[in-house]
């Protein structure tokens, strides 16, 4: 998309938007802020409470979304060193799984390949949400681990009360040398105009673990630090809104660069490929994995993206608000080897929805809308496993809900039509899926709640499902699609017991995900660490549990237990990289208005329920400790200085979510921030 465009864009906004929304001059629009729920601010309204983690706990932890959200309950991190990881729910994770920006499509190809960053900034969201059962459904369909979405700010709704408000931060940790600052801020221009400026800067290098031993010129010689796990990258956006009493409507343009290391690269396989059902590798490759003397593969990622939002509050008779997002994203990454560009992927997308918010019918409160989805995307290069593909979707999707005595009922319903064009002589994809799905809960005793979730999705396969061909060396397989692949397709149940009081609350979750025609890469052949895989079908289910309960030992401490676990089977055998049990307990303590602190011990089982192929992956014992004061300067102004203390037993950790499983993670580390508004 052209400057010249988006100026016509803007100038056309700038000239409509105050006849459209103008009523007296004035406003805060508290009601309009965008959430993931367009029918309520909260999402405990619902039968199924998502779990939110705010800004200030966010800022904390690590700027990759995945890490960021692996010490939630039931929630992994697939980890590509430093620079890229995504979350593992409930042991699912890629097309399962969908990271939201806004609730709009972020259009990357991070579901292509876990080393492949997710192109959203945990650090300057407002919230993180992630959201399970009907509500899903209204902006995908299949992930049956849940939805993330990355609430942003860049984009005003509301007028700032003091006419200009923001937050800025600094922080470093000893673990990488990892230098990371942030600001934003949201400014008054007269009376029904804001402007929004952020961005973040972060650089980090290589990130030490006790116990690495990297093999050199045959033999293993061990390293403080492990190589090529360096990070950085910046993003800066800008955004305005016009709001008025009915509502708001308001663009943003943001661009982002990162450049990160790609660890556990190994060329000895370039040379591989199959012969029907076996690898045949010859010796014509490097025969290394990067040694000192050359510069592992590393990232080159760019991306600029464009969005526009507005809700308008009684648009028409029967309706009571109605909410449209729309979004641009023209993206890029180069993997750069020995200097020179060896792959290059690129893609373009379009994402647009309307949603329509009606009126009560029969005291059922609800939300339709429809979506239009686009991608378009080229690799080209050394590793360029797809032919160049069009990815089109339309949806149409509805929730309702209603509270009826002491239930509260909970209905959405989701139908995509998808197509997939494929430049090659290959078929083009064309098909459809019907999804649906309905929970209750029932408060039986006062502070007593149980919940039961089912549903039945319908998943559409990804392109690289259908028509990959070639080497995959971040995943070190060769990966071959199939186009004869049906909708996947799953019925789940899940059930919930909560209580919650000031002094005693606890919940326990169960869960069973039945599968047919579930679409995984089966490995076929092996040749040392390098796998053949084949896109195919099986059936296959996934169960587990949560649970966790806290007690306020008074007003200073409260303690909490917690526990996760999650198994996977396909066709009955043990489903690849399911993350293992996890127990722990926490201590968060109060010790006056101004400090606070927590102290945290979890044990992560051994891994040996293991798939085809793969090696078992040890437990470990995680400490963190936390120490934080906030304060006050400048008439009411907040501020936060921070420190945090992670696996203070400097344990050597592996995950077996990961396809690094056998490559560290960061050990004993230390973070000191400071965090304030104005």
């Amino acid at each position: 998309m052209s400057f010249h465009k988006n100026l016509i864009t803007l100038s056309i906004f700038t000239v409509v938007a105050p006849g459209v929304f103008a009523e007296e001059a004035t406003t805060q629009l508290e009601t309009l802020t965008s959430q993931a729920h367009p029918l309520v601010q909260t999402a405990a309204d619902f039968a199924v409470a998502d779990q939110v983690i705010e800004q200030k706990t966010l800022k904390e932890r690590a700027p990759t979304i995945g890490d960021a959200l692996a010490d939630e309950l039931g929630v992994y991190s697939n980890q590509y060193g430093s620079g890229s990881s995504r979350p593992v729910i409930r042991g699912q994770d890629g097309p399962r799984v969908k990271v939201l920006q806004h609730a709009s499509e972020t259009a990357d190809v991070s579901a292509l390949s876990p080393d492949h960053a997710v192109t959203v900034d945990p650090i300057l969201a407002k919230q993180v949400e992630i959201i399970r059962g009907p509500s899903t459904l209204l902006y995908s369909a299949g992930t049956v681990g849940g939805l993330v979405n990355v609430t942003d700010q860049k984009i005003p709704t509301s007028m700032p009360e003091k006419g200009i408000e923001g937050t800025a931060g600094l922080r470093y940790n000893t673990g990488s040398d990892e230098k990371l600052a942030s600001a934003g801020a949201t400014v008054a221009l007269g009376s029904q105009f804001a402007l929004r400026v952020e961005g973040s800067k972060r650089e980090a290098n290589d990130y030490i673990a006790p116990n690495y031993y990297h093999e050199h010129e045959g033999e293993l010689e061990k390293e403080r630090r492990v190589g090529n796990t360096f990070a950085k990258g910046e993003t800066v956006s800008i955004g305005g809104s016009w709001i008025g009493e009915r509502g708001f409507a308001g663009i943003a343009y943001t661009n982002r660069q990162d450049q990160y290391g790609l660890p556990g690269h190994n060329h000895e396989y370039e040379s591989c490929h199959p012969h029907d059902d076996h690898l045949h590798c010859g010796a014509d490759g490097h025969d290394h994995d990067h040694e000192e003397h050359e510069a592992g593969p590393w990232v080159d990622l760019k991306s600029e993206r464009y969005d526009f939002r507005t809700e308008v509050l009684n648009p028409f008779v029967g309706f009571d608000k109605l909410r449209a997002h729309a979004s641009y994203t023209d993206y890029q990454h180069d993997e750069i080897e020995s200097d020179s560009v060896a792959t290059t992927f690129k893609s373009k997308g379009y994402d647009a929805r309307l949603e329509l918010v009606h009126q009560s019918i029969a005291d059922w409160e609800g939300v339709v809308g429809v979506q239009y989805n686009q991608q378009k995307l080229d690799i080209t290069g050394e590793e360029s496993i797809l032919d160049p593909t069009k990815t089109q979707k339309w949806s149409v999707f509805g929730l309702e809900h209603k509270q009826w005595k002491d239930f509260h009922f909970e209905f959405g319903a989701r139908v995509d039509q998808q197509t997939i064009d494929i430049e090659s002589d290959r078929k083009d994809y064309d098909d459809y899926g019907v999804s649906y799905s309905g929970a209750v809960n029932w408060m039986f005793a006062p502070n007593y709640k149980l919940s039961l979730v089912g549903s039945h999705q319908e998943r559409l396969p990804l392109a690289q499902e259908l028509y990959a061909d070639g080497n995959h060396l971040a995943t070190n397989t060769y990966e071959r699609g199939n186009e004869n692949l049906d909708v996947e397709k799953s019925n789940n149940l899940e059930l919930g017991f909560h209580y919650d009081t000031d002094k005693v609350d606890y919940h326990v979750h169960v869960y069973h995900n039945w599968y047919d025609n579930y679409i995984y890469a089966q490995t076929t052949d092996r040749y040392e660490n390098f796998r053949l895989v084949d896109y195919t079908q099986d059936k296959a289910r996934f169960y587990g549990t949560e649970a966790e309960a806290s007690y306020a030992i008074n007003d200073v401490y409260k303690m909490s237990v917690f526990g996760d676990y999650v198994r996977g089977k396909i066709d009955n055998e043990n489903a690849p990289r399911v993350p293992a049990g996890r127990l722990g307990t926490k201590v968060n303590a109060n010790f006056s208005d101004t400090w606070s602190g927590t102290a945290e011990y979890y044990h992560v089982f051994e891994q040996d329920r293991i798939a085809s192929y793969e090696t078992e992956t040890a437990g470990y014992n995680m400490v963190n400790l936390g120490l934080a004061y906030n304060g006050q300067y400048m008439q009411g102004n907040d501020y936060r200085v921070y420190f945090k203390a992670n696996n203070l037993l400097d344990e050597t950790v592996y995950s077996h979510a990961s396809f690094l499983s056998t490559i560290p993670q960061v050990g004993r580390n230390f973070t000191v921030g400071l965090d304030f508004s104005f």
